[in-house]
């Protein structure tokens, strides 16, 4: 498969766009529910990192205490996580920032593997973090995708989370919803200019 400049694998883009719709609606939870507060150290245990790998992963805050979706703070936390692929750590593919966690797809690009690429992206933003009386959860979940697993769902289930949970409702737009520009090209056609279609929520 041919890679782009930062010799990264370009994402798989659906063959029928016009499969968009029930893809939305049958995998919603495509991957897996992620369970705060239980798991962490086991689900990562004698697990092993792989550069060019696609990973979902989920961060929480401690006790899932609200506060990440104020103000500017989505930007800041997006913002990191994109400095970090100017830093060949990770790629960031596809980002939201919910008030209590966010979601991130990213392909990994450093051979320290991902637990230090995780540590790097929290610890920059602890100080933050700690002026509004917030702190991380201890771990994170992850998921790794199988190379040729297809992404349209975990692209659906970022996107579609703020409607999911009631914070936005269809025809407007999540200020904390990020997509790299190079896949947004293709994702936003499967859109109704950007926002989800009605059937999509239902």
């Amino acid at each position: 498969m041919p890679t782009n400049d930062r010799g990264v694998k370009p994402l798989l883009q659906p063959a029928r766009p016009h499969l968009a719709v029930p893809l939305a609606r049958d995998h919603y939870c495509p991957l897996m529910p992620f369970i705060s507060g239980r798991g962490h150290a086991a689900l990562r245990s004698g697990r092993w990192s792989s550069i060019g790998a696609e990973y979902f992963l989920t961060v929480c805050t401690a006790d899932r205490k609200p506060g990440l979706a104020d103000s500017g703070r989505p930007k800041t936390l997006i913002s990191h996580a994109e400095s970090l692929g100017r830093e060949g750590i990770w790629q960031l593919r596809t980002a939201v920032v919910m008030p209590d966690h966010l979601h991130l797809l990213v392909v990994l690009q450093a051979s320290e593997g991902l637990a230090a690429a995780m540590r790097l992206y929290k610890g920059r933003l602890a100080v933050d973090l700690r002026g509004s009386g917030l702190r991380w959860e201890k771990g994170y979940f992850d998921h790794r995708l199988r190379p040729r697993e297809d992404c349209l769902p975990v692209f659906l289930y970022i996107f579609l989370n703020p409607y999911r949970a009631g914070l936005v409702v269809p025809g407007q737009k999540w200020p904390g919803y990020y997509c790299a520009g190079e896949d947004w090209e293709w994702f936003q056609s499967l859109t109704d200019s950007g926002t989800p279609f009605p059937e999509w929520l239902r």
